[in-house]
Formats: structure tokens, sequence, C-alpha cells
């Protein structure tokens, strides 16, 4: 495996820089950006015309990550060129939320096959139910294939994300999948949060998938509005401080969900994945510790199943994360680059959302709040 990667921060040196670029060099390419780049429409048109016919999956985001830094109004490409495996690329429009079952089982069907060892995905951020997603993926793939990813941001605006679609247009609504297939390729992930809970725990009383209407029979806005105080002006951003602790029972496995939206007429909190009628919740909260912590252990996770030199390291890490670190984001993105070889690439985003496998489980789940970290090496 090959790969090589470009960071730049202004749009002549985007231009300047496809224009002359030969993309038919490399098997795939990941492209990870601020989504004014990906709305102008000189730099879309360009990228239409440099990566034609060549695999470009890519995403608007809250933050990319890029040369091991954390970036921000940033273009970062990564491009990947493949020995003895070989990537395919399968997308999906949503037309509604609803639809994120369906998008799975399509993605998953378009990419299955016996030698298939790894499942990139990147969603719309905001116009998907990551839980429905990811069941429509695992009814499908075999337990053996992992499967990460995560949900496009647009730098904390909470308003419109983009992903590329089967003719590499940065679009709104989609949902696109690579697989990577060969037995001389060796995937492993890891996740972890560092957050903790506090305060009472409480039960969701009324809910319809991912919109919580009731919690304690409360109005689920006003009671999370009087946990934030002042903070609740600023929601839904404000909530990415505050996320919840969601349990389907006592004996179930924790989970964290973090709101993407609220309705103020019907006083509800829209979450990135399903929250369940009679689920447990706790409020929850972190400090920069807790947090470059938990990115350590989620790339010691990742290294635990390598025998091979690890070549590149897709990184996805919740935009909560860089909100609470602030100046100090970067030394999430150094626990975790330190922690792998030296002339390892690693290329990412911060998101609204996590898939990943945790340690122990057999498929993938969504997460909130989390670092993800996929290692991929090539024979």
């Amino acid at each position: 495996m090959q790969v090589q990667q470009s960071v730049f921060t202004s749009r002549t040196e985007i231009l300047e820089y496809l224009k002359k670029f030969d993309a038919k060099l490399y098997d795939l390419h990941l492209l990870f950006s601020h989504k004014h780049y990906l709305t102008d429409e000189t730099i879309v048109s360009q990228i239409k015309s440099s990566f034609a016919n060549s695999i470009l999956m890519g995403c608007s985001s809250a933050g990319e990550i890029g040369a091991k830094k954390v970036l921000d109004e940033s273009f970062v490409l990564t491009s990947v060129k493949l020995e003895k495996s070989k990537v395919k690329k399968a997308s999906f429009a949503l037309t509604q939320m609803s639809d994120s079952k369906k998008a799975g089982e399509y993605l998953a069907n378009a990419l299955v096959d016996k030698d298939l060892k790894n499942v990139f995905i990147l969603s719309d951020g905001l116009n998907v139910n990551g839980t429905r997603l990811i069941e429509g993926i695992n009814s499908v793939l075999d337990n053996k294939v992992n499967v990460c990813g995560g949900l496009a941001g647009d730098n904390g605006d909470f308003i419109k994300t983009y992903v590329t679609d089967m003719e590499n247009n940065f679009v709104s609504n989609c949902i696109s999948a690579i697989g990577f297939y060969g037995e001389n390729l060796e995937t492993s992930s890891g996740s972890f949060g560092g957050w903790d809970s506090f305060g009472i725990g409480r039960v969701v009383t009324k809910s319809i998938e991912n919109v919580v209407y009731e919690i304690d029979g409360q109005p689920a806005l006003e009671l999370y509005k009087s946990y934030l105080g002042d903070l609740s002006k600023d929601l839904p951003g404000s909530a990415l401080f505050f996320p919840l602790e969601m349990r389907e029972n006592d004996n179930s496995e924790m989970l964290v969900r973090t709101i993407l939206g609220i309705n103020e007429k019907e006083n509800s909190l829209t979450f990135a994945g399903n929250i369940a009628e009679g689920a447990l919740v706790k409020l929850m909260k972190t400090n920069v510790n807790r947090v470059i912590d938990g990115a350590e252990k989620a790339a010691n996770m990742a290294k635990e199943n390598l025998s091979k030199k690890t070549q590149l390291v897709l990184m996805v890490s919740c935009v909560g994360r860089k909100l609470v670190l602030k100046q100090l984001a970067q030394d999430e993105i150094e626990a975790v680059t330190d922690s792998f070889d030296e002339d390892a690439v690693f290329a990412g985003f911060y998101s609204y959302g996590e898939l990943s496998k945790l340690r122990g489980e057999h498929f993938c789940n969504l997460h909130n709040q989390t670092m993800t970290l996929t290692a991929i090496s090539e024979l």
C-alpha cells in the first residue's frame, strides 16, 4: 500500500493542485473538507474533472485531521494505491429519515463478497437515523467484516452536511460506503469516549425512534434546558457538552447519544440514534484529561489485533470532543499518532456520530463523543 496526503488551506492552492493531479495513479481518494470548499462551484467542477472515473470518498466536517494535526477550514486529500487488494464504492440517496435501515441494507448488499474485510461508511450527519442505518448494515454483513465510519459535519452549524455520491458530487441526504477486499488486508478498529455520567437517573417516557418527547413524564426539551441554564440559548450546539448516557435496561450496554436538533413547538429532542421508551438516561460531562486518555485507549484497542505494520489510520472523532478540548485538541491527535508506527498516514474528521464495534461486540454500533479509529494495512 502506498499513501499520499496533501493538506490545503486556500482556494487557490486547491485549484492549482487538482488541475495537475493524476487521480488514475491511485485506487481510492479520501477527502475531508470544510463545507465552504465543497460548495464552491469552481472547486466542485474541478473535483468532478480531476476525479472522473476514480473512486472518491469524502464528506464535509466539523474539523479535519491530516498531517498528524487537527485542522480547521482545510481541505485534506489522501490517496491510496493498493498492491494486492481492491476497493468498491456504493451510495444511497435518502429521501426521508425512515429510509435509514433500507440504506444500510442496500449498501451492504452492494458491497458484500466472500473476501470483504472492511466497510468504511460516510453518512449525512443530520438527516439520518444512525441506529437504523447500522441495523441495516448488520442484517446483511457477516460479523467478521469490520464496519466503521462516521456522520458528516458542517462546522457545528447543524444546517447541512455533504457526502460524495457515486458521481463524486458532494450532496446532502447521501450515505456512501467503501468496501476493502482481499486476503492480504488487515484491519482493526478501536473506539473510546472518556465521558462520565452525573446526576439522577431518569426514564424516557415518550419517544419515537430517535426523537424524545418526554423524560420522567416531563417535556424533554424543557427538562434538558433546565440543566443547561444559560447555555440553552445556544442549542443544539451547546448540547455537545452534555450528551446523554443511555441504557435500554439495567443489564444492557451503555451508549452515548448526542442531540442533533431541537423542536421548540413539540418540546422534543432529536438524537443521532434511537432512544427507546423505557430507556434509562443520565447526563454526561467530561474534562480534557479524560478525553485525551480516551483517544489513547482507542488507539490501543485498534492495535490489539494487528500483526502487520500499520500503513493507514482512519480517524473519526466527535465534534463535542473538539469543543471540550479547544486549543488542546492537538493533544488528542498526538495521543493517537504517537501510538502507531511513525510512517503511518492519518486521515479523518470531526463528526456528528461515529460508527464502530466496541471491544467484545460482534457488530458495529452508533456512538457519540468517541474517538474511533480504524487501522488498515496490506501485506
